[in-house]
């Protein structure tokens, strides 16, 4: 028997081993999860609401009833957790896609860090306030610390590996971090009007700020959407993309542009909320593989039931009082990196 022969018949069982899911199956999975996280967002709380009358507030809605205005207000917190964790999923999962690297995230590489400076800073220096005010800056911000994190892990002879960008990535969110806080101890107003927004949180926008950034947000969706066979050629090597006629250059800008548009809409609604963006691409991954026509949708449409989920907890541990949203999310991918960062398979590690 043939070595050739042989491979062939002891690589089947392991091709079965990794065969995935249904796309189409996940999505409406996912859809459901969806649903039932939107609802939970919408009832559960400091003042808990019933089944019966959240269905009440959607067919007759009486502002003379208290429970029907706890659920109304809740309207913006559930937008919110929808539009930023589709935006953070989304940015997450063309970030590993573009860099090759499964350690991306737009908290862990700085970006998320970028975009809250540029936020403090514009509301301590120009007096802006509001998505509305302080978005641009939010992209600029954004910008700039994607290509810090990139130009210094570049430096040397292998490169942007997946560790280099992983450690100037927490480099820089720390001295962001260091920067941001000194803002925040010079201005009293400053600090009381961010210290909550600063650790990543649903509560604090409006509908008029969600129309505001929402534009923006879908924007930069399209763009990263529409990359999704470009990114698989991507995934093969650059030399091989090009060989295939791929544009690497254009690939690569397109995919930063819509990047830093969907971090800077989320970080501007709801503060710098980590991890969401590494947690979900891989569990979708894992779920239907690596084609990013796929993955990327996917992820958009599971991250905000993570976001959610997480901003639902932080409700009920600590009651009356709540944790934030960040700090839950934190909760669940700080191990994930963990255990990211110690498997043998990380490229580059």
């Amino acid at each position: 028997m043939s070595p050739l022969s042989t491979s062939r018949r002891t690589a089947g069982p392991k091709r079965s081993r990794q065969r995935v899911l249904s796309p189409a199956a996940v999505a409406v999975a996912g859809g459901a999860l969806l649903a039932a996280a939107c609802v939970l967002s919408l009832a559960v709380g400091a003042r808990p609401v019933g089944w019966s009358t959240l269905l009440d507030t959607w067919t007759t809605f009486d502002p003379s009833l208290g429970d029907h205005l706890v659920v109304q207000s809740r309207v913006p917190r559930t937008l919110t957790g929808l539009l930023a964790g589709a935006a953070l999923g989304l940015a997450g999962a063309a970030m590993q896609g573009v860099t090759r690297n499964p350690l991306a995230d737009p908290g862990i590489l700085g970006v998320n860090a970028g975009a809250a400076l540029a936020i403090v800073a514009a509301l301590f220096l120009f007096g802006i306030d509001g998505p509305a005010g302080y978005l641009w800056f939010a992209f600029a911000g954004a910008a700039a610390a994607a290509a810090c994190v990139y130009a210094v892990a570049s430096l040397g002879r292998e490169g942007a590996t997946p560790v280099k960008l992983a450690l100037a990535g927490a480099a820089l969110s720390a001295v962001l971090a260091s920067v941001m806080n000194a803002l925040l101890v010079l201005s009293q107003q400053t600090l009381d009007q961010f210290r909550f927004w600063q650790v990543g949180s649903l509560s604090g926008a409006s509908t008029a700020e969600l129309r505001t950034v929402l534009p923006f947000a879908v924007v930069g969706a399209l763009v990263v959407v529409a990359l999704g066979r470009s990114l698989n050629g991507l995934a093969l090597g650059d030399d091989l993309a090009r060989g295939l006629g791929q544009r690497v250059a254009l690939t690569r800008a397109a995919t930063a542009v819509g990047v830093v548009v969907l971090v800077g809409s989320a970080t501007a609604l709801a503060g710098p909320i980590a991890f969401v963006g590494l947690v979900v691409p891989h569990l979708v991954r894992a779920l239907v593989g690596g084609d990013h026509r796929w993955l990327l949708p996917l992820s958009a449409l599971l991250a905000p039931v993570l976001l959610l989920t997480a901003d639902v907890t932080g409700r009920v541990v600590t009651p009356p009082g709540e944790v934030q949203a960040g700090i839950m999310t934190a909760v669940v991918g700080a191990p994930v990196f963990i255990a990211l960062v110690t498997r043998r398979r990380v490229a580059g590690l």
